[in-house]
């Protein structure tokens, strides 16, 4: 795993809200699953204990996971940048050299993204593309459609909300 997890601050206070519901919420209900699953005789054909078990490392993993990014997180506010530099939290507009069309990202950590609002991950081809260029260069970006050039037009510093819910 990397040595520094980067996320906004919405995005921190999302995963601390799922890892609480995890902890608070899932766990125990899940472990009062096994237990009633339990009572229902021979584990080895019972397949709502095999759910409830199957569920049950479902959510510690999530936990783990949690747990461990929010100990290497790096946040960061994107209100408190500045600049015309691509970098994590930045709102980029891009230009299609060859249809003139305009698409807005912005660049977040990876449980951020949302394509449908237009958040890219900062490990995503498009964002890996445009980190560390500047407004009025021109970038060369594989997409699933091939080899696409594009002119940043802007880079702006907003606050980006947190991501939908998961819980």
């Amino acid at each position: 795993m990397a040595d520094k997890y980067p996320m906004t601050p919405a995005g921190q206070a999302w995963m601390k809200k799922q890892l609480k519901y995890l902890k608070e919420v899932a766990r125990p209900n899940n472990a009062k699953a096994i237990e009633i699953a339990r009572g229902h005789g021979d584990l080895s054909e019972n397949a709502d204990y095999s759910a409830a078990k199957e569920e049950q490392g479902m959510i510690e993993a999530k936990i783990r996971e949690y747990d461990a990014k929010l100990a290497l997180a790096e946040v960061i506010d994107p209100t408190k940048l500045s600049g015309d530099r691509v970098q994590f939290g930045a709102t980029v507009t891009i230009e299609d050299a060859d249809t003139g069309e305009t698409s807005i990202y912005t660049i977040v950590g990876e449980h951020e993204a949302d394509i449908k609002k237009r958040r890219i991950s900062l490990v995503a081809p498009v964002a890996r593309g445009l980190l560390g260029k500047r407004v009025g260069d021109d970038v060369t970006i594989t997409t699933p459609k091939g080899k696409r050039e594009f002119t940043i037009a802007s880079v702006e510093w907003v606050e980006v909300g947190p991501p939908d819910e998961e819980v």
